[in-house]
């Protein structure tokens, strides 16, 4: 059933999942999903944490691999969109907002991991904030993703003479 509300999500977003469609793509009776997800807040929530869950497993596997240099080509623009979708919608939605924080706080570790930093250090959040803005247009506007290198070359700090 869970499996049925993810699929949803990454095909047709927030909108998608209901009772009713979750039911009929898991094949199971109306009354089964309504036992399980008591509302559909429940239901989104239980998407959002898999997807979460899923995306940070797929990063953590992709950084290890190919490190920051690249964001990745191969993630599903249709899942990401859906993670986007209730991260937005998390900002008005209490239940969501504790997932939308483990999926942040997910990335900002892989990051420092990645980079060999502790996650509070300012070039962490600063390349985090750089990779999340990248995606973001990667995913909603369909921009091919740049280098983070090339994004972080030519910045300097105020005090700085650029080389």
């Amino acid at each position: 059933m869970l499996q049925a509300a993810v699929d949803l999500l990454r095909e047709g977003g927030f909108a998608a999942v209901t009772h009713r469609a979750v039911a009929q793509k898991a094949a199971l009776p109306l009354a089964a999903t309504t036992y399980y997800f008591t509302s559909r807040d429940h239901l989104l929530a239980a998407a959002f944490a898999q997807l979460v869950d899923d995306d940070l497993t797929t990063l953590r596997a992709w950084t290890a691999k190919h490190g920051l240099a690249r964001l990745p080509h191969h993630a599903d623009r249709l899942t990401q969109l859906g993670l986007w979708e209730l991260y937005v919608h998390a900002g008005r939605d209490p239940a969501l907002q504790a997932i939308a924080r483990t999926w942040t706080d997910g990335c900002v570790a892989i990051v420092a991991d990645t980079l060999r930093l502790p996650q509070d250090h300012p070039q962490v959040r600063l390349a985090y904030a750089l990779i999340t803005t990248a995606w973001i247009e990667h995913v909603v506007e369909e921009r091919p993703t740049p280098h983070l290198h090339d994004l972080l070359k030519n910045t300097s700090s105020p005090d700085e003479t650029p080389q």
